[in-house]
């Protein structure tokens, strides 16, 4: 019998994401080019919109590109977005919704060999669509056991996936590059977790990590778990 449960997070821990909105938000400034506020303080707002856009309408680049809107309404008062800007908008996300699935390093070979000693799984969060679109591009599918999408990862999403699978938490490890969403909500639930730092994780799922857990641990890159597990 295998001897964990490892549940996988995806975007920025299997594959490349926000690197593409990274670059979306890169041209967006550009775009923006205000004449008194600094790129910095232009961020710091577009943050804001998207944590209040993001408890409302979920994650993924349908909400992103709202985000943008929403900002670019609050930036620039007294000129209304018209057509000229939500056709320039869209371009610039236009990749978030056409980009091919670009695995890390390692990745396939990582999963294939944990998979010979261990059930996994793979729990992510955004649109359903989007993210479902990933994992059939991904190939990577027929190596867990069962995948989830949910529209938020906190502890009851962790506690009903564990419930449905028959996980017992005592033997089952969360992995992903989010403090904020894989670490946090899963060692709440009962859970291992284990996070896999990457350099290019959404602002927003920062947070500080446990200094004394027991049950919590940091590796980089994603190979080395298999001197772990």
């Amino acid at each position: 019998m295998p001897g964990y449960n490892l549940i996988f997070d995806a975007d920025d821990t299997l594959w490349e994401n926000n690197v593409f909105f990274e670059r979306a938000i890169e041209g967006f400034l550009d775009y923006v080019d205000h004449p008194t506020r600094t790129r910095e303080e232009l961020r710091a707002l577009l943050d804001d919109v998207e944590r209040a856009n993001s408890a409302v309408h979920g994650y993924g680049a349908r909400s992103f590109e709202r985000s943008l809107i929403d900002c670019l309404e609050r930036v620039r008062p007294q000129v209304p977005v018209g057509d000229t800007d939500r056709a320039e908008l869209r371009r610039l996300c236009s990749p978030l919704f056409e980009f091919e699935v670009e695995l890390l390093d390692g990745v396939a070979e990582t999963l294939e060999e944990l998979g010979r000693r261990h059930r996994l799984f793979l729990l992510t969060k955004g649109h359903a669509e989007d993210q479902q679109r990933k994992i059939d591009t991904s190939g990577l599918a027929p190596l867990f056991t069962a995948t989830r999408v949910v529209p938020e990862k906190d502890p009851d999403a962790y506690r009903k996936f564990g419930t449905d699978h028959g996980l017992d938490p005592v033997d089952t490890w969360m992995i992903g590059n989010s403090p904020k969403s894989d670490v946090w909500p899963a060692l709440e639930a009962g859970m291992g977790a284990v996070l896999v730092p990457h350099p290019m994780t959404w602002s927003l799922e920062h947070a500080d990590v446990p200094q004394e857990h027991d049950r919590f641990r940091t590796l980089a890159p994603l190979g080395k778990l298999t001197r772990f597990f």
